[in-house]
């Protein structure tokens, strides 16, 4: 992966993978861009994905808030590579799974927000990325978002039946497997599995940058701390999920951007936080 400061920008450039960040502002975005084949998850396209990850593990400053995009216009991703999967033997198609489920975990682990800005189409594969972002915004009438295996006689195997079941409930998820029907974006806000879809005019993209800016005020620890309580608390029993809370809380209340925010209310300014 090569770098490239443009500005006062971080650029990190793959063929079809890029990471862009805005020094300062923030935001930092990842971009899908296989134009030739709709973004379909092929070994190079996942390779390239999780390096991108792993700079973001290893730069946490390059971010508070990450948006994944496409830059193919009307595709989010199509899912698979199946040309490329019909070439492999079993035991490819098996690792080439693994590694599909360890870098969409990757994603959702990231210590940021991360906001899937869905423009077109998010199907099989390509949900269950989006699936592990923390938020998704889908832009556009002909927007559809699905799980399709069923009709190919697999299921979603990348994390998409558990995160999917978490995100919009038992028989929901079940409804979206067994049919393999896609829903548009009204349907995807209404059942959950968008956050919000983009008005009239506007992409989905425009939509994650008006949330993630909406993200910024806030302590970048602060930030941290409710991801890790919100998302891993949800999946413990509720006592074990109020001590969590209280670990959690242990970590804010130390800091110094704690002690900037009360001094920035007495004195009625806005506060300005280092993630200290």
């Amino acid at each position: 992966m090569s770098y490239s400061p443009v500005g006062k920008t971080r650029v990190y450039v793959q063929k079809n993978v890029f990471l862009s960040s805005e020094a300062d502002a923030g935001i930092a975005v990842l971009t899908l861009n296989r134009p030739a084949a709709m973004n379909a998850l092929g070994v190079r396209l996942l390779s390239q994905l999780s390096t991108c990850l792993a700079q973001l593990e290893t730069e946490p400053d390059l971010a508070r808030v990450l948006i994944v995009r496409s830059a193919v216009a009307g595709v989010f991703c199509a899912g698979a590579d199946l040309k490329e999967r019909a070439a492999m033997k079993p035991q490819e198609v098996r690792a080439f799974v693994n590694a599909l489920r360890a870098t969409f975990t990757r994603l959702e682990h990231l210590p940021m927000p991360t906001i899937a800005a869905i423009d077109g189409a998010a199907l099989g594969g390509g949900l269950e990325l989006a699936l592990a972002a923390d938020l998704r915004v889908v832009g556009g009438a002909k927007a559809r978002l699905g799980v399709p295996e069923t009709r190919l006689a697999i299921i979603p195997g990348a994390g998409g039946t558990q995160r999917l079941t978490r995100v919009v409930g038992l028989a929901k998820a079940k409804e979206l497997a067994f049919t393999a029907t896609p829903v548009g974006p009204d349907e995807a806000v209404r059942i959950g599995l968008a956050n919000r879809a983009a008005s009239e005019g506007r992409s989905a993209y425009d939509e994650a940058l008006h949330l993630a800016q909406a993200m910024l005020p806030a302590g970048p620890i602060a930030m941290r701390m409710a991801k890790v309580a919100i998302h891993q608390g949800s999946q413990m029993d509720q006592a074990s999920g109020m001590i969590l809370e209280q670990q959690c809380y242990a970590q804010v209340i130390q800091t110094e951007d704690r002690l900037e925010g009360l001094n920035a209310f007495r004195e009625k300014r806005k506060p300005v936080f280092h993630g200290r």
